[in-house]
């Protein structure tokens, strides 16, 4: 059985919220944007450009895109937390996050959001295009809406459908530089759509106790451990048989074929030991190993996109 632990949030906010200062005040609204999830939502996105493009696209046209795209991902972010402060209030892992923690005012967190997202949109409609600029805006609606004021309370698939938005940067990405989008696209798409479940349950076994007390109904929680990590290995064989077929479709070099099936086989064997020993520490192996999986497997497919 999996032994619930206590996490702490990254960025430690002062306990005296009044007196906060400037640089407590900029903090706060700094992880309010998750930035850990911005940088690899932007390390998926540069790679779908220089494939779409066929090699390293423009400066100015990279540097629209991922500063739009992460504007849209903090704005989608800051409205997550002002959203789920009741939640993130409940659970020992989110509980220093800047809303529970009483440093920045709700409301005020709700209209960083939002201004960051009319900020992206604006950035990404004139130095992009319209298409990319739409997408951006979906990826932030469905994350806001389906998943956190609809899935994430109501469905142990809340991840799963959920976890559709953060695999639109991709597309972002290559509608900013084709103004359309194709099979190579989509299935890029379709990587990071099947690679959030078993990253995310991941983190949810070593959590289940969090959030069962906050009454989300994650996988674990609803289902229990042995059906998650069922779940993981089956999301893991298709996770890594679908970056695979990227590579003939995108016409890729042996560089992003290798890393493929080496980062694959890595991912596969980690989610069999989850299924076959679970404990806390092989579900936080396999989490740790999924962020590294996801950013290597894209970083390979930008080189070799920049080579061959």
């Amino acid at each position: 059985m999996l032994r619930q632990e206590v996490a702490t949030q990254a960025l430690e906010l002062p306990a005296a919220r009044p007196g906060l200062g400037f640089a407590g005040t900029v903090a706060a609204y700094v992880s309010l944007t998750k930035p850990r999830i911005i940088s690899l939502l932007l390390v998926t996105t540069l790679p779908a450009m220089i494939v779409a493009n066929g090699g390293m696209p423009s400066y100015g046209l990279v540097l629209a895109t991922l500063v739009g795209g992460a504007l849209a991902a903090a704005g989608a972010n800051a409205i997550n937390c002002y959203l789920d402060r009741d939640i993130d209030e409940l659970m020992a892992r989110t509980r220093e996050r800047p809303l529970p923690a009483g440093a920045i005012e709700p409301e005020q967190a709700l209209i960083f959001g939002v201004t960051l997202g009319i900020v992206a949109f604006a950035l990404l409609a004139t130095w992009a295009n319209a298409l990319a600029a739409l997408l951006a805006m979906a990826a932030l609606a469905f994350y806001v809406l389906v998943y956190t004021v609809w899935l994430k309370r109501s469905s142990p698939q809340n991840i799963v459908i959920g976890g559709a938005a953060g695999a639109i940067p991709p597309l972002v990405g290559w509608a900013a530089v084709t103004g359309g989008l194709g099979w190579s696209a989509f299935l890029l798409f379709a990587i990071i759509f099947l690679w959030t479940p078993p990253h995310f349950w991941a983190l949810a076994l070593r959590y289940r106790g969090d959030y069962a007390r906050a009454g989300v109904p994650m996988l674990p929680v609803v289902a229990g451990e042995r059906e998650t990590n069922r779940q993981i290995v089956l999301y893991s064989f298709v996770l890594v048989a679908t970056s695979l077929v990227f590579a003939p479709v995108a016409h890729t070099g042996w560089l992003y074929v290798g890393s493929a099936l080496a980062l694959g086989g890595g991912f596969i064997w980690l989610a069999l030991r989850q299924w076959a020993w679970p404990t806390s520490r092989t579900a936080r192996s396999l989490f740790l190993y999924s962020l590294a999986y996801l950013g290597l497997l894209f970083v390979a497919m930008g080189v070799d996109g920049l080579i061959f």
